[in-house]
C-alpha cells in the first residue's frame, strides 16, 4: 500500500510553519521578480477585477492573473473598433505585475493580440493556454488542450507570440496530457522551453481529468528534469498553506499557482505567504468579516455593471463564499435567484452563515 502523504495530508496542525524550507527564493520570469513566488491562476468567469483586486486588498499573491481573452474575439474587436472585452476591466490601471492569458491555435492572431497587451496594455506577462479542458475551447476551437497533440504547432504559437511581445515575458500553461493514455508533458515542456516561453506552469491532471481526482505532483515534478534554465509552477490541489508548503518541500518546483481554492477565500494568499515565512498564520475572518469582504466584492461589480448585471454575476461568486460554511446549502438556493441589489442583501441578512458575533449586514 502506498502510504506516501498528499499534499492535502502534510505538515497538519499549528507547528507546520517550522517546517518552511529554509529558503524560499523569488520566483524569475524573465525581467519580472515574482514575490513570493505564489501565482494566482486565470480561471474563466472568475478572475475579474473584482476579485482581483478583493485579493490585493488581503495581500500575499505574488502574480495576479486576469480570466483568459479568446484572442479571435480580441481580434475581431479591434478590427470593428469595438470596446475591448469584458474581461480586460482594469487591466489598463490596476498595479502591476499582472498577467493576462489569451487562447486561440492561431500563431499570428495571437501574436496580434500579444503584442497589444504587451505594448499598449503594458501588462507583465502574456500567458498562453495549452491547458483548457472545456469542449468549447478544446475540441470546438481545437485551442487550449487540444494543442498538447501537437507540440510543432505549440512552438510556431510560442516563437511567434515570443517575438511580438519582447521584451515582455511569455509563458505557457499545460496539462500533463490530454488523456492518461498520453501524458507528453515533458515533451512539451522541452517544446515550450526551446521556443523561448520565460517560464512553464503545468497543472497536474490531464485535460480528459478536467478537475476530477488528484493532481499528479509526481508528474510535475518530472518535468523539472526536462527544463534547462526556465522556472516550472506547480498548480493543482492547492487549497491550504500546508499544502504550499508541502510542495515546495517535496517538489522541485520554483513556484506555485492557486486556483479553485481561493474563490470565497482570497485571503488564502495572505495566509500562504506567512506560512512560507514561517510567520503565525493569520486565522480565517469572522463569518461577519467574511460577508462583509463579499459585500464589498459586490459593490466592485455593480460599480462596473450596474445592480442588475452585478448581481447576476455576483451569484456565483456568493456561492463559493458560503461553500463549506454551516448552513450553505440555504444561502446557496436563496442567492442563486436573486435579480437585483435589494434581494441580495436581504438574503445575506438573513441567510448567510453567522457567528457568535455577527454584526448585522446593510
Amino acid at each position: 500500500m502506498n502510504c506516501t502523504p498528499t499534499l492535502a495530508d502534510c505538515l497538519r496542525g499549528p507547528s507546520f510553519a517550522r517546517s518552511v524550507p529554509e529558503q524560499i527564493v523569488p520566483l524569475r520570469i524573465g525581467p519580472l521578480i515574482v514575490d513570493p513566488p505564489v501565482l494566482q491562476a486565470p480561471m474563466a468567469g472568475f478572475t475579474n477585477f473584482a476579485f482581483r483586486q478583493i485579493v490585493r486588498e488581503y495581500g500575499g499573491a505574488g502574480l495576479q492573473a486576469t480570466e483568459m481573452i479568446c484572442a479571435k474575439g480580441f481580434a475581431w474587436r479591434d478590427r470593428e473598433r469595438q470596446e475591448v472585452p469584458d474581461r480586460l476591466w482594469g487591466v489598463r490601471e490596476e498595479p502591476r505585475p499582472l498577467a493576462v492569458q489569451i487562447w486561440d491555435n492561431d500563431p499570428e492572431t495571437l501574436a496580434h493580440v500579444g503584442a497589444r497587451l504587451a505594448h499598449d496594455f503594458g501588462v507583465s506577462v502574456v500567458d498562453i493556454n495549452f491547458g483548457c479542458p472545456v469542449r468549447q475551447v478544446s475540441e470546438k476551437a481545437q485551442s487550449g488542450s487540444y494543442l498538447l497533440r501537437y507540440p510543432d504547432r505549440m512552438a510556431a504559437i510560442i516563437e511567434r507570440v515570443v517575438r511580438a511581445c519582447a521584451p515582455t515575458p511569455v509563458t505557457a500553461k499545460i496539462r500533463l496530457g490530454c488523456t492518461r493514455n498520453q501524458i507528453n508533458a515533458c515533451e512539451v515542456a522541452r517544446v515550450v522551453e526551446a521556443s523561448g516561453a520565460a517560464a512553464l506552469t503545468v497543472h497536474g491532471r490531464t485535460a480528459q481529468d478536467y478537475f476530477q481526482g488528484t493532481a499528479d505532483w509526481d508528474r510535475i515534478a518530472e518535468i523539472r528534469h526536462h527544463l534547462r534554465a526556465i522556472p516550472l509552477i506547480g498548480n493543482g490541489d492547492l487549497d491550504s498553506p500546508a499544502a504550499v508548503v508541502a510542495a515546495f518541500q517535496r517538489y522541485p518546483v520554483d513556484g506555485v499557482m492557486i486556483a479553485r481554492a481561493s474563490l470565497g477565500r482570497p485571503w488564502l494568499f495572505r495566509q500562504v505567504q506567512a506560512a512560507l515565512r514561517g510567520e503565525p498564520i493569520p486565522a480565517d475572518p469572522s463569518l461577519a468579516e467574511q460577508a462583509e469582504c463579499m459585500l464589498r466584492h459586490y459593490d466592485l461589480l455593480v460599480q462596473r455593471f450596474g445592480a442588475e448585471r452585478g448581481t447576476v454575476l455576483m451569484r456565483k461568486y456568493a456561492c463559493t463564499y458560503a461553500q463549506g460554511r454551516p448552513g450553505c446549502r440555504k444561502f446557496r438556493a436563496r442567492i442563486a435567484t436573486v435579480s437585483n441589489a435589494s434581494e441580495f442583501h436581504e438574503v445575506v441578512r438573513e441567510c448567510f452563515p453567522r457567528d457568535d458575533h455577527a454584526v448585522d449586514f446593510a
